[in-house]
């Protein structure tokens, strides 16, 4: 048994994820839950599974990590592959993406958000666990733009999952790892490539959300996700990701350019067979704001809660409109081919990125290994004290900077 039969297998029974390991039997992720079908997989067919969707280019990386994300179309399908190193041998992990071009419609969200990317500059979060539908709302959301507005759209993930055609606006889509070593910099580029819009992936680090969180100031609709399950959760993780010293400073910051934040969940509706996108929607009121930028994030629970008019949304306000909605869109009823690009605007493959090399010291230190005789010599009665670069320096050095 093929990669692409038992993508097929996945697709056939719902399943939203896919799970490979060595001398185990695939195991489907079916609304939530995980079974398994079929025979135990060897590992020699694992192995030879893995070099065949890695190719040459990327099986050197994969040794060199023992892991290696990347999108791929199997069997029609687009999907987003890890492949991974575990005790039993070679595994995957892949998430099996909606044939469909994801809209607000499709997704059955509600039409307040397509309100959301109407101004052209501030930060718009969405947050939400693992398998939530983060990348789809964010997709869903760029559609909207890309359907009703010129603007340039510039999109960074790692890897890309859903392929836009660009119709009234310009889209660049680029994957880190191929078209750009880091997502820092890729920002740092995106800053002087005339962008109206940037989708962010994901925020993995404190140096990315600086990043974005410039990028929203500086005249920019900046989309990004975050885990967490709810909206005060999500602004309180960015916050706490930094060093106690400014976080007091990227709470003003967060307040300020703050559009809103999307938290979400998939709820299984037995009357459609489905699961449905459930959300939490924050807006930035005046009270809101003055609560980010004091770190109360646990009045803003409250805020939610009591803000109806102010366009905010908790999750059982949100779940009872839900329960009142009669018209559905079921993708699985009404399928259609994704839009994506045409053979003609197929990419040119230049040489693949070389991983980022790890750091086990210092300049300082390497250079005073390789010529100890190279010192240049002490005067006498001066104490040399040799500058160590702080914690707090090391979070925010910019990319490329040793």
């Amino acid at each position: 048994m093929d990669l692409e039969s038992l993508v097929s297998v996945a697709q056939t029974n719902g399943a939203s994820d896919l799970h490979l390991e060595s001398g185990l039997p695939a195991a489907l992720r079916v609304r939530g839950s995980l079974r398994t079908v079929g025979e135990p997989i060897p590992s020699k067919t694992m192995l030879e599974m893995a070099r065949h969707v890695l190719g040459d280019e990327h099986w050197q990386h994969f040794l060199e990590r023992r892991s290696f994300d990347m999108s791929k179309t199997i069997h029609g399908v687009r999907c987003r592959i890890n492949v991974l190193q575990s005790s039993r041998g070679v595994g995957f992990a892949i998430r099996l993406l909606a044939s469909f071009q994801a809209t607000i419609e499709k997704l059955n969200l509600h039409p307040d958000l397509k309100k959301l990317v109407t101004p052209t500059n501030g930060l718009i979060l969405v947050s939400g666990p693992t398998g939530s539908g983060k990348s789809s709302t964010l997709a869903a959301l760029i559609q909207e733009i890309n359907l009703t507005e010129t603007r340039h759209i510039v999109t960074i993930e790692s890897p890309i999952e859903y392929v836009f055609r660009p119709r009234k606006s310009y889209i660049r889509q680029r994957e880190v790892g191929r078209d750009t070593p880091s997502f820092e910099q890729a920002l740092l580029d995106s800053l002087r490539e005339d962008p109206d819009v940037l989708m962010v992936g994901e925020m993995r680090d404190p140096e990315t959300m600086r990043l974005t969180l410039s990028a929203s100031e500086t005249g920019h609709l900046v989309m990004a996700t975050v885990h967490s399950s709810t909206c005060a959760e999500a602004l309180q993780r960015v916050v706490s990701a930094f060093p106690a010293e400014i976080q007091s400073g990227v709470s003003a910051q967060l307040a300020d350019c703050l559009l809103a934040v999307i938290s979400q969940r998939l709820r299984f509706r037995p009357e459609l067979n489905m699961r449905v996108p459930e959300c939490e929607i924050l807006m930035p009121t005046n009270a809101v704001k003055n609560f980010i930028r004091n770190r109360d994030f646990f009045k803003i629970i409250s805020s939610v809660e009591t803000g109806g008019e102010h366009g905010m949304w908790s999750y059982q306000r949100y779940r009872t409109w839900l329960d009142n909605r009669k018209q559905w869109n079921n993708p699985d009823q009404n399928p259609e081919p994704p839009d994506t690009e045409s053979e003609e605007a197929s990419p040119v493959n230049l040489p693949s990125l070389a991983p980022a090399p790890v750091k086990t010291s210092r300049p300082q230190e390497r250079k005073a290994e390789a010529s100890p005789t190279a010192m240049p010599p002490k005067k006498p009665g001066v104490i040399e004290i040799e500058p160590d670069e702080s914690e707090f320096g090391k979070i925010l050095k910019r990319p490329g900077e040793r």
